[in-house]
């Protein structure tokens, strides 16, 4: 017994410390649906990636001596959880009609929007939504009620078995034309002990410009040392993590293997992750002992299909 248990914790560290991808470690509640096939750029580790000629430049435009700050956890902030909230749906999830203010760069089709969806509180209003029957996810940004009907500024859908991204051009629920679902840190992922995809942070101040997987950017600043949509920062790898609690450390490992993609215009290194009471908030909050100088931009061309 006293061998079996052994060898039972070897390969639980053996798990918690491999590469993998998000098409390993699935969500619980969607056993059968990957959250993107293995091969996408969310789930590509980054850390053997060269670093970018103007890394340095970038990283002083977003903040060098500026913390990380983790825009989830549990409780509640002003009324509102803290994070970006998903729900999973299915085929007898009601579909319902969506009207866009950005109609002509959104999605037609018709939104498993449960009774209870759970949107994000502040300004942005995201509603996220997997739907495990199909695995698709369907995503909307500034969700509300206009007149009794769905409205939302736009709407997106993917297949969570593709590769394929949207029009070039066109936005999502998030300013980059990227899904926002698969940059998420989840709770789920925590208590497993590893993180194996890129995760969503916001800047302040963006480019007029976009990489892949981007597909759309929303500034009409120029500087050619402020970040694209789509760019990728990781943590280098020579910070020592030893000394963080747990979740804090599960988080910044990701940093180093998988790093994380500017997806929005927001406050400066904001990670995105969905709320949940198992977070530690104390924990966290230590990430922003992890200042922008910590990070380095990886030249990602070598991922672009």
């Amino acid at each position: 017994m006293r061998a079996r248990a052994a060898a039972l914790a070897v390969t639980a560290l053996a798990l918690a410390c491999a590469g993998g991808s998000a098409h390993a470690l699935r969500l619980p509640s969607a056993k059968r649906c990957p959250v993107f096939p293995k091969t996408n750029p969310w789930n590509r580790r980054v850390d053997r990636l060269p670093v970018a000629a103007n890394s340095a430049a970038i990283i002083a435009s977003i903040g060098a001596n500026t913390g990380l700050h983790a825009d989830f956890g549990s409780g509640l902030w002003e009324g509102s959880p803290i994070g970006i909230p998903f729900d999973v749906v299915s085929r007898s999830t009601p579909r319902s009609r969506v009207s866009f203010d950005y109609s002509d760069e959104s999605d037609h089709v018709r939104y498993p929007i449960p009774k209870r969806v759970h949107i994000e509180g502040g300004s942005d209003h995201h509603a996220l939504l997997l739907d495990r029957s199909a695995c698709r996810l369907y995503e909307l940004g500034g969700l509300g009620k206009q007149n009794g009907r769905w409205h939302a500024w736009a709407g997106a859908t993917w297949s969570l078995r593709s590769n394929r991204v949207r029009p070039a051009g066109w936005t999502s629920a998030d300013a980059a034309g990227l899904p926002i679902f698969p940059g998420l840190a989840r709770y789920d992922e925590a208590r497993r002990g590893v993180i194996d995809h890129a995760l969503r942070f916001t800047v302040q101040r963006t480019r007029r410009a976009y990489i892949y997987p981007a597909r759309h950017f929303a500034s009409s600043l120029t500087d050619p040392n402020l970040p694209p949509m789509g760019l990728r920062v990781r943590l280098k790898a020579s910070l020592d993590v030893r000394p963080y609690p747990r979740q804090a450390r599960i988080v910044l490992i990701a940093l180093k293997r998988y790093g994380m993609i500017v997806a929005d215009n927001g406050s400066d290194w904001y990670i995105s992750g969905a709320p949940n009471k198992g977070w530690s908030n104390y924990q966290l909050h230590t990430l922003g002992q992890v200042k922008g100088s910590s990070f380095e931009v990886v030249d990602t061309s070598s991922l672009h299909p």
